[in-house]
């Protein structure tokens, strides 16, 4: 049975095209992230701020390109969550290696994305490839994005890292609760694509 990936949540048609700018842009966000991870881990914060900021307006401008001028692909909807997971792993690993979050936070997340792993395998067998990305998943990441460079920013000392610090923990409370509701849906959407198959099987 050949895989069958959803159409994007726009409508639009899902191509098997490659060379696309939103899949170029995305390999050069791939790219960053061996760079990224050298300046948090060497505590280069103001160069990892500026790695980190392009990381994610990049992330934007190549679904607004992809949705704009219809080159969505399916190589697309692979590498574009691969890059924002691999940035999040990346920022926390360091992050709590620093001692600026707990391990248990890093923990959470990984655990998501460990649940979401479990169901390619379930995906495959009824035919499906990865399914869209979900808006909760894309807002939980922008929120999680926007809370990393503000927790890197909390261990400034005086108003600055206060404020810092408490937006960010709030902006990353409302990332793990977004990452997880997405989580969910997609667990919602898998169960009734087994349902589905099931039905037809049967009849």
């Amino acid at each position: 049975m050949s895989s069958r990936t959803p159409q994007s949540r726009t409508g639009d048609e899902v191509s098997d095209r490659v060379w696309t700018v939103p899949n170029v842009i995305s390999g050069i966000r791939l790219l960053l992230v061996p760079v990224f991870a050298v300046l948090i881990f060497t505590e280069r914060d103001a160069a990892a701020l500026v790695v980190l900021v392009i990381a994610g307006a990049s992330d934007w401008f190549d679904g607004v390109i992809a949705r704009r001028f219809n080159q969505t692909s399916r190589l697309g909807q692979l590498l574009d969550p691969a890059a924002d997971r691999l940035y999040i792993f990346v920022t926390l690993v360091g992050l709590a290696w620093r001692e600026l979050v707990p391990w248990w936070l890093v923990l959470v997340i990984v655990l998501r994305d460990v649940v979401l792993a479990c169901l390619l395998p379930v995906l495959n067998r009824h035919g499906y490839g990865p399914l869209p990305v979900h808006l909760a998943g894309k807002a939980g990441t922008f929120a999680l994005m926007y809370a990393f460079p503000l927790l890197l920013l909390a261990s400034v000392p005086g108003v600055v890292g206060a404020l810092a610090w408490t937006v960010g923990w709030a902006s990353a409370w409302w990332g793990v609760g977004l990452y997880w509701v997405a989580a969910l849906l997609y667990v919602e959407q898998v169960v009734r694509i087994v349902r589905a198959d099931r039905g037809r099987s049967r009849a």
